[in-house]
């Protein structure tokens, strides 16, 4: 087992389980455990395991960004260009994700919201609960053009826009299967088991030769422009950010809690 406070690491025979940790938050990403997660990112590059299996811990895979009242995420002062640059960071440490030389694959179960459906999209494999709860965008509108345009390279534009248009539109385990998100869908109680199985099948696979076979699948979806666009969505988040819509829904969180901005924004209060 690990040391980390946020994510839990561990090993099975060729196949690593990086768990994250924070069930009381939902796995709701903080700067920790995305820290920890890049830590163990990189120490997996020269493991023995061939692929790693990437789940959380409680009822939820992730909530997504942290926004509580709390969180970073939210807080004031950061100027365009700070910001900017922090987005940038999210993009590019999913595209490590992206670039890691071993199969990634999501196990998805209870909510996955927000940011976590967009690191989804960066791992090379998501297998879902059929009940499981997924939503590209928040239920309150924080920010705009960085999770959704991504989803667009697997469930085409017009599904897209619909899990963006709607703050918080929600869709299950099955219809992300349907749609192309996810690779496919199994009872809850049985994920785990149906994933090790999967991970143990890849591994198989001398890992000089998955990563060819990443790499040349990741190819083809590079020039149809994945990477630019994953760059690209930290300007246009930024720009979001910038307007005074997003300012206020930020002061609400702060003044009044998370769980009240978003029943005075479902309320037309807000």
């Amino acid at each position: 087992m690990s040391a980390y406070q946020d994510i839990e690491v561990a090993s099975e025979g060729r196949v690593t389980w990086i768990t994250f940790n924070r069930p009381h938050r939902l796995n709701a990403f903080s700067d920790r455990l995305l820290e920890e997660l890049d830590e163990a990112l990189e120490a997996e590059r020269s493991s023995a395991s061939r692929v790693l299996v990437i789940r959380g811990a409680g009822r939820a895979f992730s909530s997504g960004f942290d926004v509580s009242s709390d969180a970073e995420e939210i807080a004031p002062g950061f100027d365009a260009v700070e910001l900017r640059d922090r987005q940038a960071e999210h993009a590019e440490r999913w595209l490590r994700i992206w670039d890691h030389p071993k199969p990634v694959i999501a196990a998805v179960h209870g909510y996955c919201m927000a940011g976590a459906t967009q690191m989804c999209v960066f791992c090379d494999l998501t297998v879902v609960a059929e009940d499981a709860v997924i939503a590209a965008s928040p239920a309150l509108p924080l920010g705009g053009g960085f999770i959704s345009p991504m989803w667009a390279f697997l469930v085409g534009p017009k599904r897209a826009k619909q899990m963006s248009f709607v703050a918080g539109e929600r869709i299950s385990g099955a219809t992300a299967v349907d749609w192309g998100w996810a690779n496919y869908a199994v009872p809850a109680e049985t994920l785990q088991e149906s994933v090790a199985e999967l991970a143990t099948r890849i591994a198989m696979t001398p890992s000089s030769m998955l990563r060819m076979k990443k790499i040349s699948n990741n190819r083809a979806m590079e020039l149809q422009g994945f990477r630019t666009m994953a760059m690209m969505g930290a300007e246009t988040n930024t720009v979001v950010h910038e307007t005074d819509a997003v300012r206020g829904f930020q002061a609400l969180v702060r003044d009044n809690g998370l769980k009240e901005a978003i029943r005075r924004f479902q309320a037309g209060e807000a």
